[in-house]
């Protein structure tokens, strides 16, 4: 092989090295955002999307954590699907501002009243809740969801990732909860709890409507386009390297033929 095609090859290589590495990983059910006030009211998002090319999302069952129990949600409306709340008596009543609370939120499950407002292919969904009050110990909440498809295949996002160990393969939506700021003026921090948009946890509800909060994988944020000008750059500059090489090895062969 010549300098010249091993310079081609060796630039190749390099260029199928940027791209493969500068690929989004595939998407995970995950809960945003990823941090709050422990002992705060927050709002928390469940990001769903449809991984799938054959089959839509057509129910979504998201556990809480029983070991740090929450007291009380309220629920975004989304056309389109219907919801359902689940509670279990804690084992150690929570006490707020409110009283005492002997039940917490156990599950909460929202399924796709049909097809057309199921999450397709290439889509997600965000699911809203407003949760409080948070455990009041810093500490990470696990919530593990299950994903059901339209043939009935459900995904398990269970797994719990470990510090300092390669992140699973379906790992469990998890919020941190870091400790309150002690110049904090507000004594549940967070998100207030929403009205105007919010239902209360009444045991189930439904969605109006059928159009969903769902978006093109293509065009669902920014993020992508900042990652496609940073790929990019690392192959036009990629490129001037091996161009530069191949100019190199040209020379030096015209100068040992001359």
């Amino acid at each position: 092989m010549s300098r010249t095609t091993r310079g081609a090859a060796v630039l190749g290589a390099a260029l199928t090295g940027v791209i493969a590495f500068a690929l989004p990983a595939s998407a995970h059910v995950s809960v945003a955002p990823p941090t709050a006030v422990a002992g705060a009211y927050t709002t928390l998002t469940f990001q769903v999307p449809t991984e799938r090319d054959d089959a839509s999302t057509t129910k979504v069952d998201v556990q809480f954590p029983s070991d740090a129990p929450i007291a009380s949600v309220l629920i975004k409306n989304i056309p389109g699907w219907t919801y359902e709340v689940k509670k279990a008596k804690l084992a150690k009543p929570i006490t707020t501002d409110d009283g005492t609370i002997s039940e917490g939120i156990s599950e909460i499950i929202w399924t796709a009243s049909s097809g057309d407002t199921a999450i397709k292919s290439g889509e997600f969904a965000q699911f809203v809740i407003s949760a409080g009050p948070l455990p009041d110990k810093p500490g990470a909440l696990a919530f593990k969801a299950l994903q059901t498809y339209s043939d009935g295949q459900i995904v398990r996002w269970i797994d719990i990732a470990q510090p300092g160990q390669a992140e699973p393969e379906h790992p469990a939506p998890t919020l941190t909860l870091t400790a309150a700021s002690t110049d904090s003026a507000d004594a549940h921090g967070g998100s207030a709890m929403p009205t105007a948009t919010a239902t209360e946890t009444s045991g189930t509800g439904t969605g109006s409507g059928t159009a969903m909060q769902t978006a093109s994988r293509s065009t669902d944020s920014s993020d992508g386009t900042a990652r496609a000008l940073g790929i990019a750059g690392l192959i036009v500059g990629i490129a001037g390297l091996g161009f530069g090489a191949f100019a190199l090895l040209a020379g030096r062969r015209r100068g040992t033929t001359s």
